[in-house]
């Protein structure tokens, strides 16, 4: 969304039906696809599975295997020759060119995200102080806080609402979409970096 928003023109790629995806669709193998026709485009952003990397998957569903394609559709993508960036959470092994947070853009949501940029170059915004703590039961007491926690089903992480206007997502209603997402605002961000820097290689 934040690069339609930006005025790309946006075709998304999954290997599992997303029938509340607001934009043109196909269905595939995501190294796949990119490897026969990644070089059709002019910028690609991947968000591989993020379950391998992150801090729920290392603590409380440690032990469970998820897929994990970063590597592959890195070297795919590398060998295209399309600019593109990879985008993934805190303790994924990306490189750190850009690093976003909600409260970069005003949501109330912190999510950090790592973006691994590649045939462009990005400024990295400057990190805004956290205001609070995020809301919700810890431990049996509730705390209140600026922020909502976007991710799984347990109680005391705020309604369906609060989360699609914490993350500037109204398309969908269905709270596993909302909490893998990210907020449009990133890659509104993100394409606004790629088309700078494009404008900029173009005039020099």
């Amino acid at each position: 969304m934040g690069y339609h928003q930006a005025g790309f023109e946006v075709v998304g790629v999954d290997i599992d039906h997303q029938p509340s995806y607001p934009f043109e669709f196909i269905r595939a193998d995501a190294v796949e696809y990119a490897t026969a026709n990644a070089h059709l485009f002019d910028f690609v952003h991947a968000s591989p599975p993020c379950q391998s990397h992150s801090a729920l998957t290392k603590g409380t569903n440690k032990g469970r295997t998820y897929p994990d394609i970063l590597g592959p559709l890195r070297n795919v993508l590398t060998a295209s020759g399309v600019p593109f960036v990879l985008e993934n959470v805190q303790g994924s092994p990306l490189r750190r060119d850009l690093t976003l947070c909600g409260e970069m853009f005003g949501l109330r949501v912190i999510r950090h995200r790592y973006f691994e940029v590649h045939g462009f170059t990005a400024n990295a915004p400057s990190h805004q102080p956290h205001r609070g703590r995020v809301a919700g039961m810890r431990h049996g007491q509730w705390f209140e806080g600026p922020y909502f926690a976007v991710y799984g089903e347990g109680g005391g992480k705020g309604t369906v609402s609060q989360w699609q206007d914490a993350m500037g997502i109204h398309w969908t209603d269905v709270r596993r979409e909302i909490a893998e997402a990210i907020p449009p605002a990133y890659t509104t961000y993100v394409a606004t970096q790629f088309l700078a820097s494009t404008r900029s290689k173009a005039a020099a």
